[in-house]
């Protein structure tokens, strides 16, 4: 590679996608900066992005393919790409053979890289035709049908827009933490007179910054939204034009807010007090432009596609859908703009199987258990580390034991390869090309490839094209995956005319020089077709109270919330950001630590049905009664706590704020 500055893009699942400027010298990454072009990350990076060069160059990243031998106990060998290309297609095939179809193959594969050239795994899988493939997202698949209720698509304003808001509303969304980038439009609002409210049952960095916070209890936010409305409707402050010419849904809305929701139920529900309602009432009335921003955490539990059509439709009501500088905002899926050549790939037909089997990816172990004809034998793991991030860990071990082949592609040894037979070592992005557009902000960007692999570091692309090459040489046809083309034939293949018209590119080369923002922006009437759709709580019922692996008096909501230098495990090896101290911190109200006799800094055990973890207290006067918190923490993983996903349907988010545990103080002969 040449020496020189090179344009790459954070792929991680963050809402940044930040722009990066890449300096590299005699082949090596010596510094990352932030791209000033980048229009909403405007030359910067966080904590996690600066440290990249440590990522990179990290004595503890993957070099070559391994092997181990038995599965789970460490002894590891080193061997050569062409030995493990042949172990996973010698597997495959005879897989294939001993049940008449590929069925028994199958793929686990999420959010650890979001580039479209990452698709490549799910396109190699499509190449061999019906596999077991995962559905859903156990990240935000609620909230997005939740927009798709209330939008009939995809909706999620302008970030750059909240700057000349005049009233923000953060409903559990704590950007201080997980969105560094967007506290700049925050902040530029508030120079200009904007308050800030924010809205979380624990008091996050950013509610430290508000005006007004307003403490309520989990999983109610429906419930607050719609006394807000109810309010707000009474008061005679709702938005007539839009209501008159925009939306559908209204009668059966306006009827439930006036017959059948009293302002006590609501106040017993949320634990807000009728003062703080009236409060925010008062503003939502009379402050306009109004930025509301409902944050994924609201939407990880039974009752979150309500709250955030709730949240929806008190944005409408108020007429802060049309205005400039207001808006809504959850996060966009504007990668659904693409042809995604990659992820839909057509594999080759089979004569009796007409399509692949699905997975729910929220519960996938259980889900794949359950097949018998065939069995799942082969499982490939990308973008994943389960181990520290499912749920149901007694069902992967299950699952594990059945499996008569694993394979990881990953940068590091997680705790999830080091429960693999074979581990092949990842390309970071510097190393490969790929194209990224982001699910918050509105840009579309290059990735440049510009070192280098580390070692013997492959691209998910590299490793699909070698695979398909070593199949169809040991069984012609086995695989349609086009071995032949190179990164950057798949990324010309996404930009298509309308992908040019859309982000105002005149020539493809243009993505070279700089990132470009999407012209044609999210809007509420297409074709004079209205396409907002007010909540109706009648249909779906009254909230049920939380199902509890405990009695209710001994239990506490798990509270897990993201962290500044973390994203879920990654970067768990980099030194920079070693945060292990705090990463083992539980915090803990007041009146739990006096029930249970432990004082600050005692070692302390969460559990409940499903496992336990330990961690050393941290006494706090703000959190309330009923939730304790804790940091995800690769060393002990939060997720032996996740409660089971109960219904079949893969059409929902994962529960994570549904898990209840149990405290006491932390004893050796606990099991």
């Amino acid at each position: 590679m040449e020496d020189g500055i090179y344009r790459n893009t954070c792929p991680r699942n963050c809402y940044g996608t930040c722009g990066i400027l890449s300096h590299v010298k005699a082949g090596k990454l010596v510094k990352v900066t932030g791209d000033p072009a980048h229009g909403f990350t405007r030359g910067r990076l966080c904590a996690k992005g600066y440290a990249y060069t440590q990522f990179v160059y990290n004595p503890h990243r993957l070099k070559y393919p391994m092997l181990q031998t038995p599965r789970g106990s460490g002894n590891w060998k080193r061997i050569s790409w062409d030995e493990a290309l042949t172990i996973i297609a010698d597997k495959m095939i005879e897989l294939n053979e001993r049940y008449g179809s590929n069925l028994a193959s199958g793929y686990n594969k999420y959010s650890g890289n979001l580039g479209l050239l990452h698709f490549a795994t799910e396109g190699m899988f499509n190449s061999i035709g019906p596999h077991t493939k995962p559905i859903g997202n156990p990240c935000a698949l609620t909230g997005k049908n939740a927009l798709e209720r209330s939008f009939g698509g995809n909706f999620s304003s302008i970030p750059e827009e909240m700057a000349g808001s005049k009233l923000i509303v953060l409903w559990g969304a704590n950007p201080a933490v997980t969105n560094v980038h967007q506290m700049k439009f925050i902040y530029e609002a508030r120079r200009s007179g904007a308050k800030l409210v924010v809205i979380d049952p624990v008091f996050t960095q950013t509610a430290k910054k508000a005006d007004l916070y307003i403490q309520i209890n989990p999983g109610t936010d429906m419930w607050l939204a719609l006394g807000v409305a109810k309010l707000v409707y009474e008061n005679g402050q709702a938005s007539s034009s839009f209501l008159n010419g925009y939306s559908e849904g209204w009668e059966d809305y306006v009827s439930f807010l006036k017959w059948n929701l009293s302002m006590e139920q609501v106040c017993e529900r949320t634990g807000v007090s009728i003062e703080a309602i009236t409060e925010l009432a008062s503003l939502y009335s009379s402050i306009k432009p109004v930025s509301t921003w409902a944050g994924l955490g609201i939407q990880r539990n039974h009752r979150g596609n309500d709250s955030i059509e709730a949240i929806n439709s008190l944005a409408a009501l108020t007429g802060n859908l049309t205005l400039p500088h207001a808006g809504l905002y959850f996060m966009h899926f504007d990668v659904d703009d693409f042809p995604n050549k990659l992820y839909n790939h057509a594999g080759p037909a089979h004569s009796r199987i007409a399509e692949s089997r699905y997975v729910d990816i929220s519960d996938y172990a259980s889900s794949a258990l359950s097949f018998s004809e065939p069995p799942l034998k082969l499982l490939w793991i990308a973008s994943r580390n389960i181990f520290t991030q499912d749920q149901n860990l007694p069902a992967w071990k299950k699952l594990i034991d059945q499996l008569e082949l694993i394979v990881t592609v990953d940068m590091y040894l997680t705790k999830t390869a080091a429960q693999s037979d074979l581990v092949l070592p990842a390309a970071t992005h510097f190393e490969e090309e790929d194209l990224n557009v982001g699910y918050w902000h509105y840009w579309l960007s290059l990735n440049q490839k510009a070192i280098p692999s580390y070692f013997e570091a492959k691209s998910d692309l590299q490793i699909a094209r070698e695979l398909t090459r070593r199949l169809n040489e040991k069984s012609p046809g086995f695989s349609n995956f086009p071995s032949e083309k190179e990164p950057i034939d798949w990324i010309r293949a996404e930009i298509t005319p309308a992908v040019m018209d859309r982000y105002g590119i005149n020539r493809f080369e243009q993505l070279f020089e700089k990132a470009f923002q999407k012209q044609e922006m999210p809007g509420l009437v297409e074709d004079g077709q209205l396409s907002f759709r007010f909540f109706s709580p009648e249909a779906s019922g009254d909230a049920q109270p939380l199902d509890t692996a405990l009695p209710e008096r001994d239990g506490y909501t798990l509270f897990t919330p993201q962290s500044l230098l973390k994203i879920h495990s990654q970067y768990e090896w980099v030194a920079w950001l070693d945060d292990k101290e705090n990463e083992s911190i539980i915090e803990i109200p007041l009146r739990a630590a006096r029930k249970n006799n432990i004082a600050d800094h005692d070692k302390i055990e969460l559990y409940n049905d499903f496992g336990k973890i330990a961690g050393i207290a941290k006494i706090s006067a703000h959190l309330p009664d009923s939730i304790i918190l804790t940091h995800q923490a690769g060393s002990n993983p939060i997720n032996q706590l996740i409660k089971k996903k109960d219904s079949e349907n893969s059409d929902s988010s994962t529960y994570f704020y549904d898990s209840v545990v149990g405290l006491r103080k932390w004893r050796e002969n606990h099991v």
